[in-house]
C-alpha cells in the first residue's frame, strides 16, 4: 500500500518520504519537515495514534491524514484526539486521498495563502494552475513542484541541494544539474514568453524568484 500511494503522489507531483516503523516517521520528520503526513494507524511500534501525538508536542504542525483498515467510531476519536486532522478507512481510492490533501494543504497555516502571487503571475496551489497575464501556463509535475517551491520563497536564494531535497527528495542519486535544467524549462515557460526576467541565478549558491 505504501508503495502504491508513494507511486501516485509522486506522479501528482508530490516528493514523497516512505517510512515503514513509528520510530523512522517520528526521525523523517524530524529530520525533513513535511508539508503534510499520510500515517497508517497500525504501523509498527509505535503505533499511528502515539507517533501523531508526538508529532504535535515536538511542534510538528503538518497536516496528518490517519489511515487505518478500522472503521469504528472510537479509533476515529482516537485518530482525532492524538492531533489528526482527517481521517481515511481502507480501503479508499488515491482519488479521495489526493482531495483531502489538497483541501488540508489549503487551510494549513495562514502562510499558505489561497493563491500565490509574484508580480504579474499567479499560482493556485489548490487546482496547481499558474497564469502569468491571464496566460495558463502548463508544467510538467516536476516544474510545478520547482516553481511552487520558488513561488513560497521569493526573493529568498534558494541552493541547488535544497530543491533537490524538496523536489526530487533524499532518494535522487544523479547530479544536481538536473536543477539547472527545469530551471531552464521554467524560464522557457514563465519568462522568455513575457518578454520577463524573474527567475535569476545567483552564481554560486542557486537561484532565486524575485518581483521587480
Amino acid at each position: 500500500m505504501a508503495t502504491l500511494m508513494r507511486r501516485a503522489l509522486k506522479h501528482d507531483g508530490y516528493v514523497v518520504q516512505v517510512a515503514y516503523a513509528g520510530d523512522e516517521a517520528l526521525w523523517a520528520a524530524d529530520e525533513f519537515p513535511p508539508d503534510a503526513v499520510v500515517l497508517d494507524a497500525m504501523i509498527p511500534g509505535p503505533d499511528g495514534f502515539e507517533v501523531c501525538r508526538q508529532l504535535r508536542q515536538h511542534g510538528c504542525w503538518a497536516p496528518v491524514i490517519m489511515v487505518t483498515a478500522r472503521d469504528g467510531v472510537n479509533d476515529r476519536v482516537a485518530g482525532l484526539d492524538a492531533g489528526a486532522d482527517d481521517y481515511l478507512v481502507k480501503p479508499f481510492s488515491f482519488a479521495e486521498l489526493h482531495a483531502r490533501l489538497r483541501a488540508l494543504l489549503r487551510r494549513d497555516a495562514p502562510t499558505r495563502p489561497s493563491i500565490l502571487a509574484v508580480d504579474d503571475i499567479r499560482m493556485d496551489p489548490a487546482t496547481r494552475i499558474v497564469t502569468r497575464r491571464g496566460r495558463v501556463i502548463d508544467l510538467s509535475p516536476r516544474e510545478y513542484a520547482l516553481f511552487e517551491m520558488m513561488m513560497r520563497r521569493p526573493n529568498q536564494v534558494l541552493t541547488r541541494s535544497e530543491i533537490l531535497d524538496h523536489v526530487w527528495d533524499v532518494e535522487y542519486e544523479g547530479t544536481s544539474n538536473v536543477v539547472n535544467v527545469y530551471v531552464g524549462y521554467l524560464r522557457d515557460k514563465i519568462d522568455r514568453p513575457f518578454g520577463s526576467n524573474n527567475i535569476k541565478t545567483v552564481r554560486g549558491h542557486g537561484y532565486s524568484l524575485e518581483a521587480d
